[in-house]
């Protein structure tokens, strides 16, 4: 048996023995929709950082500052800062006045209906952009680690959405919640260790590194060329690059307190100031791993090399062909297994985030008006779709193929996020006269805005693959008619406006009345402990 394949079945080994354990804890709605609200600041915090640091990060970040130089380094900005909107905005009032989901909060006041349907249609969508990013990574890095054992891209997604399939179904949310925790500590840990080989490469010697860095050599369009990657414009150029970098860091910045999986897990801790202490660990590891990318990128360009990247899987191997370069095959497996470990964590993750939407949102309370369910049924539905949800992602990340850029693709999840989610978040906890109609307008805008801005903009060829590109050409294009790769810029304040004027054309006394209660609610936490009764 080749090390990779054996690191890779260590780590599913210990992940299924985690779902075994959890399985037997998982019993009723809140143990497996919010790992019974049992979960410690520093526990919740590492998970939230799992969630966060998938194969976007580890994997398409590292191969953007690898490709693109200086303004792939700007790409992952608005990921390391992007947590400050979710600590001073959202953790503290999505704890004190939600039960499972972002939904809770606007039937806190609001006509649960309309909103909760509209809230797990944006959920769903959000999640699965998300998700095909993830198994697209997944598939590519174990079809090229284990190409010698005849498995193919297609196998490679296959197994990664049953297995995420198991996690969900069987562990819920305790589960999803100590996969991400060892996976957080196994990316740290890798990381740490591979960008301490890069500096050790140039010998500790940051004079060294950076002089390297700004003298990359490789081939484009049959010319050698020497790029200095310390210097912008090799991604962002003119006349559109500037405004295409504004709209990316909105994306990140705002996208990243309206993911559900995010916010999900603020309520699987027992109060607000946990949740709020969690955000403050999460924000540490974050920060950590987001600056060590600049070492995984920067040292794969001059280590490596983008040509021996471009031809051994793309942008998305760019981590560990380093880690084979700098130490071994042994290494590069024990990195792979960290990705491949992260990537199924995340999926874990956002599966669980759709189907608690799905079944406590639509099913429940949409579909059956609130009314008391036979025990076990809610859970029963979410496990069922998990199986729906699985299977959308697999046949989406296999018809696109293993050349897309994960972080790219998930940059798309963010926008969607930011400019359907976060407005009727925030309007809902801040606004007085926000009212049922303003938040299904709002979420319906932001969701139509941001998903056809990207339809008719370069974001649908920069997936890459023939097949899609050419079906999207005849389908909705021939040329680009939004300029900018991410629509954040447009497609935010749209969702906002669709927000505010749904709001300002109609009334709703009732949404007005319950706003004291909300605010102080979400402010103080009183009566958090029956949370989501209304």
């Amino acid at each position: 048996m080749s090390t990779p394949l054996a690191m890779f079945l260590l780590f599913i080994a210990i992940t299924l023995g985690i779902t075994y354990w959890a399985s037997k804890r998982s019993r009723g709605a809140s143990a497996y929709f919010a790992a019974s609200r049992q979960i410690k600041s520093w526990q919740n915090g590492i998970a939230v950082a799992g969630d966060y640091m998938s194969a976007a990060s580890f994997l398409g970040i590292a191969g953007i500052i690898a490709f693109q130089g200086y303004d792939g380094f700007l790409f992952s900005v608005g990921w390391l800062v992007a947590y400050l909107t979710v600590l001073l905005v959202v953790a503290e009032p999505l704890r004190n006045a939600g039960k499972y989901t972002m939904a809770d909060v606007l039937a806190y006041r609001l006509k649960a209906r309309p909103v909760r349907a509209m809230a797990a249609l944006s959920t769903l969508t959000v999640s699965t952009f998300y998700m095909i990013a993830q198994m697209v990574g997944a598939g590519a890095l174990v079809a090229l680690l284990l190409k010698d054992s005849g498995i193919s891209f297609r196998t490679a997604v296959s197994g990664v959405g049953v297995l995420m399939i198991i996690y969900v179904v069987f562990g819920g949310m305790l589960a999803t919640t100590w996969v991400q925790i060892i996976k957080a500590i196994l990316l740290m840990s890798g990381t740490l260790l591979l960008s301490i080989l890069v500096m050790a490469h140039f010998g500790f010697s940051f004079g060294a590194f950076f002089d390297a860095v700004a003298h990359v050599t490789y081939h484009d369009k049959g010319q050698v060329v020497v790029k200095d990657f310390l210097q912008p414009g090799l991604r962002y150029k003119p006349p559109y690059g500037p405004l295409d970098l504004i709209s990316l860091g909105l994306a990140l910045i705002f996208g990243t307190a309206g993911l559900p999986h995010i916010l999900v897990r603020f309520y699987t801790v027992p109060d607000a100031k946990t949740a709020r202490y969690s955000v403050v660990w999460a924000m540490i590891l974050i920060g950590s791993f987001y600056i060590m990318t600049t070492f995984l990128g920067f040292g794969a360009a001059t280590i490596v090399g983008r040509d021996f990247i471009a031809t051994h899987g793309g942008t998305n191997m760019s981590a560990p062909l380093l880690a084979q370069s700098l130490a071994g095959n042994i290494f590069f497996a024990f990195i792979s297994a960290i990705a491949f470990a992260t990537i199924l964590a995340v999926v874990a993750g956002l599966t669980i985030s759709a189907t608690t939407s799905f079944a406590h949102d639509f099913w429940t309370n949409v579909v059956h008006r609130g009314t008391e369910r036979k025990p076990g049924e809610e859970v029963m539905v979410a496990r069922i779709s998990a199986f729906a949800v699985g299977a959308v992602a697999i046949f989406v990340a296999i018809l696109l193929g293993p050349t897309a850029n994960v972080a790219f693709l998930v940059a798309l999840a963010f926008a969607v996020a930011a400019s359907a989610n976060l407005p009727v978040i925030v309007l809902s906890i801040f606004w007085r006269r926000f009212n049922t109609v303003g938040a299904v307008s709002g979420l319906a805008v932001g969701l139509l805005a941001s998903i056809g801005l990207i339809l008719v903009s370069p974001s649908l060829m920069a997936i890459d693959p023939p097949t899609v590109t050419g079906t999207a050409r005849h389908l909705f294009q021939a040329k680009a008619w939004f300029p900018l790769e991410n629509p954040g810029i447009l497609s935010i304040p749209l969702g906002f406006l669709g927000a505010v004027v749904g709001t300002l054309l109609s009334n709703e006394p009732s949404a007005e009345s319950k706003f004291n209660e909300l605010l102080v609610r979400s402010n103080t936490g009183l009566g958090a402990e029956q949370a989501g009764a209304h």
